[in-house]
């Protein structure tokens, strides 16, 4: 992921335009909260359906918010290495997600 210029409103611009999509910004507290999952353990977890979040799984990988990684027959999705959107992520949380660990969000 390149470097983002903070000074730049259009860099701003384009994340929060990431984060002003439900679906998008679903999954992505999905991944905070528990890094890793499959499709379909995010779209569970997200309460999406594994279409929709393979779509915004793309988008999101594209956008360089994250990565994913093959086991087995399993892709793992993570977020990257981003202190802005995790610092964004935790303030949406509320520091951490506040669910149990098998809970669907929303």
């Amino acid at each position: 992921m390149t470097e983002v210029d903070v000074e730049d409103p259009s860099e701003w611009a384009a994340r929060f335009a990431l984060l002003g999509d439900e679906t998008r910004l679903r999954l992505l507290t999905a991944m905070h909260a528990r890094p890793g999952l499959g499709v379909g353990e995010l779209a569970a977890r997200a309460g999406i359906g594994e279409n929709a979040a393979s779509q915004a799984l793309r988008v999101l990988r594209h956008a360089g918010w994250v990565s994913a990684e093959r086991d087995g027959r399993v892709v793992r999705y993570f977020l990257r290495n981003d202190a802005i959107v995790h610092r964004i992520l935790h303030d949406i949380l509320g520091a951490h997600h506040a669910a149990t660990p098998d809970e669907p969000l929303g």
